[in-house]
């Protein structure tokens, strides 16, 4: 009987509907994990199609490609290198499902359907997957594998099922995206799964940006008591070996030297970049576009997009207008200067004229007001989109999830561009994330080393300068007690009272609430942005334009 077996968890970063790129991730790991000895490797949920591969999998076309190519890759593993499973989308008896594929010696040895289809949040699996039979344990090479599929894992019953069965390992493959809440619910599941069956278990991630998704790998393997033996970076593809003792009481386990995992404000900065740069790369633009205002949204959005691109790929225009003031200037040269970023200055002065003598005649006996303001923004806009159509780089919106929550941005105008890196931060995160960038430096980050931005830009009073003196509290509430209303409203769906009952000014919470409530559609004409929180605007969380409703 088997005493020993190495198994590979090849951490990998899928694009979606890139077939061949996909499978040729999947060979070169494979490579890999045979001149490290290993038996098996293990990875991700729908690898193959990259996750989440929504309505392209209503294409029988794309089904069709799956399988010849997966075909083609299964008669390549009968060179003696390691098995492998693999998540890819599967026809069987007419029905489609999400599944894992044990593949060996030139054979598809085994499948696996998984049975826990998520219907909440970002996903839909419902929609385009049928759930999978409850499903016995795989035997290979002497060790009985639990296969299962993501959110097979979050139910107890798949696991007991395998348990009972005569499982000796469970095996997971997922495609688990990033918040900031998930990491420790990840562990907790495992945790709690491994001492419920008594077995160690086996968890593989993907890692990358899709859309507004982004997949922090982390993969791992647990003890039959919940403890970690091994662990996969963060943020990065790898390819870990974990090594397999048969003893008397089962499969155990060899421990790793533990891998250092970031968290907090340094997760979701690695969360941005990691988001920008995929979706900057794997949608083949040259670089970014950034108005560069001075203010701390647009220079962290510049340090954000210099760690993930390099300083090469970014350009930054600034855009003033007569209310700008010689600060701002400064600012935005000095950490323009500091990222090693190509700034460019033109001002909208000009085009401010320009709309003032056009509007002229319509806006007489009509005082200047946010009309005014927001021709200033849709100018800036304007010229941002003018640079990106002649040049090929994508516009980065810069606006932050605190200002998209009450509206407070311009569409057309400082909403314009291709995706806001921003979007789901509040201002409060802002701050401790610059703090940060300043005081510290990503590992995988192309930008400079040392601060990124002058300590005035951290400190100033934000202001939009679109009149004078202007300042954001003006307007809004201070971003400590907006933020803390906002959350209650967005993430954790509270009541006003209940937000008035956590020490909140009644009128305020309910003008916040009327601010987010009124700004649902602008947030419907949003670029995308990267997903840090448990609930974003999008997929996330999806409400009427038209909304009777007063909470």
């Amino acid at each position: 009987m088997t005493k020993t077996l190495n198994i590979a968890l090849a951490q990998l970063n899928p694009t979606v509907g890139d077939i061949d790129g996909n499978l040729g991730l999947l060979r070169d790991a494979r490579t890999q994990a045979k001149e490290m000895a290993a038996d098996l490797m293990v990875a991700g949920e729908l690898v193959v199609s990259g996750y989440p591969p929504e309505d392209l999998l209503l294409k029988p076309s794309f089904i069709d490609a799956i399988e010849s190519k997966i075909l083609d890759f299964v008669r390549e593993t009968s060179d003696g290198g390691p098995a492998v499973l693999l998540g890819a989308p599967w026809r069987d008896d007419g029905k489609l499902y999400n599944a894992a594929l044990l593949i060996d010696g030139g054979a598809i040895v085994a499948t696996r359907f998984k049975r826990e289809l998520p219907n909440y949040g970002v996903f839909d699996e419902m929609r385009v997957f049928e759930a999978g039979p409850m499903a016995d344990p795989i035997d290979f090479r002497g060790m009985r594998l639990g296969v299962m599929v993501c959110e097979d894992l979050w139910e107890p019953a798949v696991a007991e099922r395998l348990a009972a069965e005569g499982g000796e390992v469970l095996v997971v493959l997922n495609g688990s995206p990033f918040d900031v809440d998930k990491k420790d619910n990840r562990f907790d599941l495992a945790r709690a799964r491994a001492q419920e069956t008594g077995l160690p278990l086996v968890y593989v991630n993907l890692v990358g940006g899709q859309d507004e998704l982004v997949f922090d790998g982390d993969s791992f393997v647990t003890t039959r008591e919940g403890e970690l033996a091994v662990r996969s970076p963060s943020w990065l593809t790898d390819i870990a070996l974990s090594q397999w003792n048969r003893t008397d009481s089962g499969w155990v386990p060899a421990d790793s030297q533990p891998t250092e995992h970031p968290g907090g404000v340094e997760a979701i900065y690695r969360a941005a970049c990691l988001g920008l740069r995929d979706y900057v790369n794997k949608n083949h633009f040259p670089g970014v576009l950034i108005g560069m205002s001075g203010g701390i949204d647009s220079a962290l959005s510049a340090a954000i997009a210099v760690d993930a691109l390099g300083p090469d790929r970014v350009h930054c225009v600034m855009m003033p207008s007569p209310y700008t003031s010689d600060d701002s200037l400064e600012d935005a040269a000095q950490a323009a200067g500091m990222m090693g970023a190509k700034l460019d200055t033109i001002g909208i002065a000009p085009a401010m004229a320009a709309f003032d003598e056009m509007l002229k005649e319509a806006f007489t006996q009509h005082p200047a007001d946010t009309t005014e303001e927001n021709i200033q923004a849709r100018s800036r806009g304007m010229l941002l989109m003018a640079l990106s159509n002649k040049f090929g780089h994508m516009v980065l919106s810069t606006g932050n999830k605190s200002e998209m929550s009450v509206g407070y941005a311009t569409l057309y105008g400082d909403m314009c561009g291709g995706f806001s890196v921003l979007k789901d931060i509040y201002k409060t995160t802002v701050f401790a994330m610059s703090r940060w960038r300043n005081a510290e430096k990503p590992e995988d980050g192309l930008g400079p080393d040392g601060p990124v931005m002058p300590e005035r830009i951290i400190t100033k009073p934000p202001s939009a300068e679109l009149k004078p003196d202007q300042k954001d509290e003006d307007s809004l509430p201070p971003y400590e007690a907006l933020d803390d209303i906002l959350h209650g409203i967005i993430e954790n769906d509270l009541s006003l009272a209940d937000i008035v009952g956590r020490g909140h000014d009644a009128e305020t919470v309910e003008r916040v609430w009327m601010l987010v409530d009124r700004g649902e559609y602008k947030r419907r004409q949003a670029p995308p942005g990267v997903k840090i929180s448990s609930r974003a605007f999008g997929r996330d969380r999806r409400y009427p334009i038209t909304n009777g409703f007063k909470a």
